[in-house]
């Protein structure tokens, strides 16, 4: 060998050249009569099917799209013509993750949510079915468990990601992207139980994630937790990049009572930091 060139391809999920402006939306679960008015109070029109904004302004998903809702195929369908006609990108989040595994034909369990989405699905023709289940895991694998924006200056992730993770891909970033910071134990209401990974968070990267419902968005150590529990009774939160703005629709789902203390309890210990 006389000569040998080396070429450095980015991550795939790299798309440092993507500069927004952006509205980053939190976990919608199912949630699509509130997605709609948010996308109204955003300034995004309806246009031959889908939402698209006067002055280019690009949407993200920091997913879970599915579960729990009442309308997780009419949100997964909206955020996959949006992908599809490069007005919208999408992180996908745990639940996102199992329905993949479901539609994929591997064994879970049809719990946490999960078995709204699967009902709506099973009321589809066998022929729906099986277009809306190829569509599904082709819009699936084009995305990522997070994405790198703005010259790094921006990543969006379900639950998380840790500054030494940024620009590295493997089984372990994408469990926390997907999971947070688990700790493999629970409360005594069997809720998994977290390490809070932004209290320690001190990278110059902005890191909008969700995952872990609090009452009200706060940024914290260059990090916002966009995810205020829509479907329990809270509100959908977009974050509008570079302007750093919450924007908020309140939900049109019933309170859950026992997710709200727990939103509550978040938000307070966050707070006073």
């Amino acid at each position: 060998v006389d000569a040998v060139e080396i070429v450095r391809q980015p991550l795939w999920n790299n798309l440092k050249q993507e500069k927004g402006p952006f509205d980053i939306i939190g976990d919608i679960h199912g949630c699509f009569d509130e997605l709609i008015e948010l996308l109204v109070k955003l300034e995004y029109t309806y246009q031959n099917g889908l939402y698209i904004h006067p002055r280019g302004r690009k949407l993200i998903s920091i997913g879970d799209l599915n579960d729990r809702g009442p309308n997780s195929l009419k949100v997964i369908r909206l955020w996959m013509n949006l992908v599809e006609n490069n007005l919208a990108l999408y992180v996908y989040g745990n639940h996102c993750n199992k329905f993949y595994r479901y539609m994929a034909g591997r064994n879970v369990k049809i719990t946490h949510g999960l078995e709204n989405t699967v009902d709506e699905f099973l009321s589809l023709s066998v022929k729906e079915q099986e277009s809306f289940r190829q569509a599904y895991i082709r819009f699936y694998e084009s995305q990522s468990y997070y994405w790198i924006l703005d010259e790094g200056r921006l990543i969006v992730s379900h639950a998380g990601l840790k500054e030494e993770w940024i620009g590295k891909t493997g089984q372990k970033m994408q469990s926390f992207c997907l999971y947070g910071d688990i700790t493999g134990k629970t409360d005594e209401a069997g809720h998994p139980i977290r390490k809070d990974w932004a209290k320690d968070y001190d990278g110059s990267s902005f890191i909008v994630y969700g995952h872990t419902p609090v009452l009200r968005p706060i940024i914290l150590h260059e990090t916002a937790d966009i995810d205020q529990g829509c479907v329990f009774g809270g509100n959908l939160t977009a974050f509008r990049y570079p302007e750093r703005e919450f924007v908020q629709v309140p939900s049109k789902q019933p309170v859950v009572e026992e997710q709200m203390k727990r939103m509550i309890a978040k938000y307070e210990e966050l707070v006073h930091i």
